[in-house]
């Protein structure tokens, strides 16, 4: 069956908007925690790993590994940008740093433990560091900020990719439910054929969701320069 260039155009922007409205139901999710949370995870074990006791902190203390988690997961939850979220996450990882948390923030990062703990106790002491100690600090925030940057990509990778595939399925069902009303109602004919494409409307509509618009546009584009080409032919 043919399909002029303007009937393939609407096609392709509804299959479009079945994959954006699929999406915005996986972002309603964030309310039961659940998608959100299959790359948050990532995050928490970064947590685990620099802060893996609450020695040095005090108990009510913001900076303590439960208390830095629930402000991480809010922002992470708030979708706010991920450079704001790396940069809080570094800032307070930064802030545990004493005498007493200095070993195990070295173990984290791989540098030297006495010399860190020499720099915590002069920055809490407000004494200047010296050269030596200005590389070792030098050193450990470059390589707390590539845990962070770690921590985070992988965060958001698990994120997106569990997103996708929630979203392909509720396309899918959306997607087949539409085929059963049609066919139900009589408005639509087809038997076996209508649910098939109804199945390869819901496969093609997450990945077709963030271009439809500009491949409508070019099909229409297409068309029209393809007829004009025939009538000068």
């Amino acid at each position: 069956m043919a399909y002029a260039p303007s009937e393939l155009a609407s096609a392709v922007l509804a299959i479009g908007a079945l994959g954006t409205a699929a999406y915005g139901l996986v972002d309603a999710t964030k309310v039961f925690h659940g998608v959100s949370s299959s790359g948050f995870v990532f995050i928490t074990e970064f947590l685990q790993r620099v802060a893996p006791s609450e020695k040095g902190i005090p108990a009510e203390a913001a900076i303590t590994r439960e208390a830095m988690r629930e402000t991480l997961r809010a922002s992470w939850l708030n979708g706010a940008p991920l450079s704001d979220q790396k940069n809080a996450a570094k800032s307070l990882v930064k802030l545990r740093l004493n005498a007493t948390t200095a070993p195990d923030l070295a173990q984290a990062t791989g540098v030297d433990a006495a010399l860190l703990g020499v720099v915590a106790t002069r920055l809490q002491s407000g004494l200047p560091l010296e050269q030596e100690h200005q590389n070792v600090y030098g050193r450990f925030d470059l390589l707390l900020a590539t845990l962070v940057d770690r921590a985070y990509q992988r965060a958001d990778q698990r994120y997106r990719n569990t997103s996708k595939a929630v979203a392909c399925v509720i396309a899918v069902v959306l997607a087949e439910v539409a085929a059963w009303s049609l066919q139900t109602s009589g408005t639509v004919t087809g038997g076996g054929t209508l649910y098939v494409a109804a199945l390869i409307a819901g496969l093609l509509a997450t990945p077709l969701a963030p271009v439809a618009k500009d491949l409508a546009s070019a099909i229409s584009t297409a068309a029209k320069a393809v007829q004009a080409v025939k009538g000068k032919a």
